[in-house]
């Protein structure tokens, strides 16, 4: 292993044990190819969380020389399956969203930044949002998706350099600001390896078809939305329509986030909501999770932690689903709305003689540490 590739292994390890992404040194990481691209240098890596977990994909680089040991600051992992066949094109895709965001944002975020140091946004809040659109055929009409979001949105794609659309076409990469955004989509003619789209479809019991429709797809859209200092509830809201716009398409099926695949027709009809009034469409970015035990019934968030906040679990209940469901759902929006953090040793209720303990320890039903209410 050359200097620069240990260089490059140690940055994408020190990446991902951040807080705000794996949270800890992965179980087992190597690099997994390079390319070039822009006349620099990068490294493909595929990692595990844990030591029975599934191969994911990360990229590090932007090396100019092959003496040199510091990357540009391209380095970036959306937690997605690793795919040998499509590792390249998806790392490149990566790369090309990162490169865009700060070849246009470095000097606007850190301006930004600094009017928002008294906001009351908390420091760490992730703000990236990210998911899976599902294709049955092996297109994908990025003109219609654009004229989609302006009809539907009223956001316009600038037009690109003709140079850089060309490349941009080939690719299937769409990369552009709004609102102080940068959204960015990119075209995969593969479908989700190991049947994990198939598999956490399973989850949604509100589409009872949902894993066999997903079993259908050969293809995806990648899609993401960020910033580094705007409000995570307006990326939400932006990466929602930006989803809505993409499921519109013929051969959209579905789309695979926050731990499951949500059916097209609802996703939009939940977004759409936001052209009357000016709310998050919460059932579209956090999925609740119900489980079935020996003695009760648990429940679980998926998708709270794209806000900068922990997951919440609710462990051996003896109220019954419905009843954990609605729970969960007031809670997770008294926590965004009001940008609440719950703490290990509090309490929390509706009412005030409902007083429910707070703990918070390792996830039962999601990885990392998880706030737990006992309901």
């Amino acid at each position: 292993m050359t200097i620069q590739q240990q260089a490059a292994l140690q940055s994408m390890i020190e990446w991902l044990e951040h807080e705000n992404e794996l949270g800890r040194k992965p179980s087992k990481i190597e690099i997994a190819g390079e390319f070039d691209l822009h006349d620099m240098h990068y490294y493909i890596f595929k990692y595990k969380k844990s030591m029975l977990g599934k191969w994911l994909l990360g990229v590090c680089g932007g090396y100019e020389e092959s003496s040199d040991t510091e990357h540009c600051g391209h380095i970036f992992s959306e937690m997605q399956p690793y795919n040998p066949a499509t590792a390249e094109q998806e790392a490149i895709a990566m790369v090309e969203m990162i490169r865009e965001y700060w070849m246009k944002q470095a000097a606007a975020i850190e301006a930004e930044q600094s009017e928002n140091e008294d906001t009351e946004e908390e420091e760490g809040a992730s703000g990236i949002f990210n998911g899976f659109v599902l294709l049955n055929t092996h297109e994908c009409d990025l003109e219609q998706i654009k004229t989609t979001l302006q009809q539907d949105w009223g956001i316009v794609c600038p037009p690109a350099d003709e140079e850089d659309a060309s490349s941009a076409e080939n690719e299937g990469t769409l990369v552009f600001e709004a609102d102080g955004f940068t959204l960015a989509l990119s075209f995969v003619d593969a479908p989700i390896p190991d049947g994990e789209a198939e598999h956490f479809a399973q989850a949604n019991y509100l589409w009872k078809e949902a894993a066999q429709v997903t079993s259908t797809h050969v293809s995806q859209i990648i899609l993401a939305v960020f910033t580094r200092s705007g409000s995570s509830l307006d990326s939400a809201k932006l990466f929602t329509k930006l989803a809505a716009s993409c499921l519109k398409l013929p051969n959209a099926i579905g789309i695979y986030t926050a731990g499951t695949v949500f059916q097209p027709e609802m996703y939009i009809e939940m977004t759409e909501i936001m052209k009357e009034e000016n709310i998050l469409p919460l059932l579209n970015l956090v999925h609740f999770g119900l489980v079935g035990t020996e003695t009760g019934s648990g429940a679980y968030t998926y998708g709270l932690r794209a806000f900068g906040k922990d997951e919440i679990e609710i462990i051996d209940s003896q109220a019954i689903p419905s009843e954990l469901r609605d729970f969960l759902i007031n809670i997770t929006d008294y926590v965004l709305e009001y940008n609440v953090t719950l703490r290990d040793g509090e309490t929390i209720g509706f009412s005030e003689e409902q007083k429910l303990p707070i703990t918070r320890s390792e996830g039962v039903y999601v990885d990392g540490d998880s706030v737990k209410i006992k309901f």
